[in-house]
């Protein structure tokens, strides 16, 4: 189903195939986000990353919740801009020889994935308002609300130390 499709024809049908694509999404971070703590070198952005990948798990379970919550099938739906950014942040890791620049490549990564997630929750928080369902809104803000602490580790991370090693 295209983000346009004929299949979406009501802000519910809409709601639920943001869902689709954010329970999409969710799964390949899980993916991806092993291979990031691999190849970090910082012992506090292995923590950050290692603590985020329990989180996302979370993630997973509080989408599948919605899901249920909502009388919908779990399912998710291919996510390109997702795939997109998880396959330029394994490009640039893989360009980069400096660990200090490596880690300040996978921040940059770990951030473009946060703020795509909570464009996506953002939405889906308000839509979920929309329809009446402030039950699954809270689920959701839920996974916004650490999405946004994880954007800020990130970044509390890159100017505390991390870029101005990787400035060295």
């Amino acid at each position: 189903m295209g983000m346009f499709s004929k299949d979406i024809k009501t802000l519910d049908d809409l709601f639920v195939h943001q869902l689709q694509d954010i329970y999409y999404a969710e799964k390949q971070i899980l993916k991806a986000l092993p291979k990031m703590i691999e190849k970090a070198t910082a012992p506090e952005l292995k923590k950050g990353l290692t603590d985020h990948l329990a989180e996302t798990q979370g993630h997973v379970e509080r989408v599948e919740q919605v899901f249920e919550m909502h009388g919908a099938k779990a399912k998710a739906v291919d996510c390109p801009a997702i795939d997109g950014i998880l396959k330029e942040a394994d490009e640039v890791a893989g360009d980069v020889a400096d660990k200090q620049v490596l880690d300040a490549a996978i921040i940059a990564s770990g951030q473009a994935v946060e703020h795509y997630e909570m464009t996506r929750y953002g939405t889906l928080v308000a839509w979920a308002r929309q329809l009446g369902r402030d039950d699954c809104a809270a689920v959701l803000q839920q996974n916004l609300d650490e999405e946004k602490a994880a954007d800020k580790k990130l970044t509390q991370l890159a100017e505390g130390a991390i870029n101005a090693d990787a400035a060295e």
